[in-house]
């Protein structure tokens, strides 16, 4: 998808990309990883070769593989990761307090907020998913299925306190989610919209498409 405001991969010192990856340690190992994710970013994971993620780092080749056995494993990590981030953000404003609209406009702006402000990191993780091997892309599926879940159950919830007049449950589900991901394609740290006023947005879309307030 191409618009007015596609990502240019510079933007990501300006956006933090970086500290999407705070947790992975040694610093070693998270160099190659903010680099992996700029490779795979610009270039796809197939087209990208250990070489470029090192040179990126400003490592050597050999260097790589102290940390990563391959390109696949660094891969895994990044889409592990993110979706472990991914889940948490919606267990959260699903086990929160507050009407399934107060959980459903939290867990949407939340999503949204993190795929903006990460957007080059949300896009390796989102989309590589068919460049993992078959127990490593399950392991991904899994966590994606408990995130669909998690959306799900308050939309559930919505439908029995009658907030909510959704006919397709699980169509609106993959509705939503499909919304909230598709941000990392487009977003720009240099276009009109901050994440948070990126977020603001996507909730309250969300709340129309679900009807909320419908008696």
């Amino acid at each position: 998808m191409s618009t007015a405001e596609d990502t240019s991969e510079g933007a990501d010192a300006a956006s933090g990309e970086d500290l999407a990856w705070s947790e992975v340690s040694p610093e070693a190992a998270r160099r190659l990883l903010v680099a992996a994710v700029g490779a795979f970013a610009e270039r796809g994971y197939h087209a990208t070769t250990t070489r470029d993620i090192a040179g990126r780092a400003g490592m050597s080749p050999a260097a790589l593989y102290i940390h990563y056995k391959t390109k696949e494993e660094l891969l895994h990590r990044i889409s592990r990761i993110g979706h472990d981030k991914a889940l948490r953000i919606l267990e959260t404003a699903a086990d929160g307090d507050g009407s399934a609209a107060e959980r459903l406009a939290d867990a949407v702006t939340t999503f949204v907020r993190w795929h903006a402000a990460h957007h080059t990191t949300a896009r390796v993780v989102q989309y590589e998913l068919d460049a993992l091997g078959d127990e490593h892309r399950a392991e991904i599926v899994e966590l994606r299925r408990r995130s669909d879940a998690a959306v799900r159950r308050i939309i559930i919830d919505g439908v029995r306190t009658r907030e909510f007049d959704v006919p397709d449950v699980s169509g609106t589900t993959l509705a939503v989610l499909s919304l909230c991901i598709d941000v990392a394609r487009w977003f720009n740290v240099e276009g009109r919209r901050t994440p948070d006023e990126v977020g603001a947005l996507y909730a309250d879309l969300v709340l129309r498409m679900v009807a909320a307030g419908v008696r």
